[in-house]
C-alpha cells in the first residue's frame, strides 16, 4: 500500500497569512487606541476614552501581544521563504504550532470581551448617545476577530510543518 500523499503548502502562503494578520491587528490597535467620545453636562465636558474601560484595555493588550508575536513569526517566515531552511529546526516548528494556537485564542478572547463590553455600554447609554464611540470600538473588535481568523489559519498551516512521529 502506498503512503498517503504529503501535504505541502508553499512557504509564501504562510507569510501572506501572517502579513494579513499583522495588518488587521495594526489597524485594530490604531482604531481602538484613538477612540474617544465627549459628552457635555451643564457644568463640564466629559471625555471618555477607550482606555477607561477594562475590556478595551484587554483588547489593546491582546492586540499588542498579537502584533509582537506576529512580527517575530513574520521574521522567521521571511527567513524560511528566502533561504529554504527553517531556523531552529523541530523546536521552532513546535513553537510555531503552540504559539499560533495560544495567540489565536488570546485574540479571540480580546475580541469577545470587547463585544460584550459594547453591548453593556450600549444598554447603559442608549442607542443615540455615543453610537460613534460604540461603532468605532465595534470596528476595532471586528478587526481583531478577523486577525484571529488569520492567526487560526496560520495555526493550521504550522501544523503541516510538525515533525511526523510514528
Amino acid at each position: 500500500m502506498a503512503p498517503p500523499p504529503s501535504t505541502t503548502i508553499p512557504p509564501f502562503v504562510g507569510l501572506i497569512v501572517r502579513i494579513l494578520t499583522l495588518i488587521c491587528l495594526l489597524i485594530s490597535l490604531i482604531v481602538i487606541a484613538t477612540n474617544t467620545y465627549t459628552t457635555s453636562t451643564d457644568y463640564v465636558d466629559i471625555k471618555v476614552k477607550s482606555t477607561d474601560f477594562y475590556a478595551y484595555r484587554y483588547l489593546i493588550s491582546t492586540v499588542v501581544i498579537g502584533i509582537a508575536y506576529t512580527l517575530l513569526q513574520t521574521a522567521f517566515t521571511i527567513f524560511f521563504v528566502s533561504t529554504g531552511n527553517r531556523l531552529g529546526g523541530e523546536g521552532l516548528c513546535l513553537f510555531d504550532f503552540y504559539g499560533d494556537k495560544f495567540i489565536s485564542n488570546f485574540l479571540a478572547t480580546g475580541a469577545a470581551a470587547s463585544f460584550g463590553m459594547m453591548q453593556d455600554y450600549r444598554r447603559l447609554i442608549g442607542n443615540d448617545e455615543g453610537s460613534k464611540f460604540i461603532n468605532t470600538a465595534n470596528a476595532a473588535a471586528s478587526l481583531c476577530l478577523i486577525g484571529f481568523f488569520f492567526s487560526a489559519a496560520s495555526s493550521i498551516l504550522s501544523s503541516f510543518a510538525l515533525p511526523k512521529k510514528a
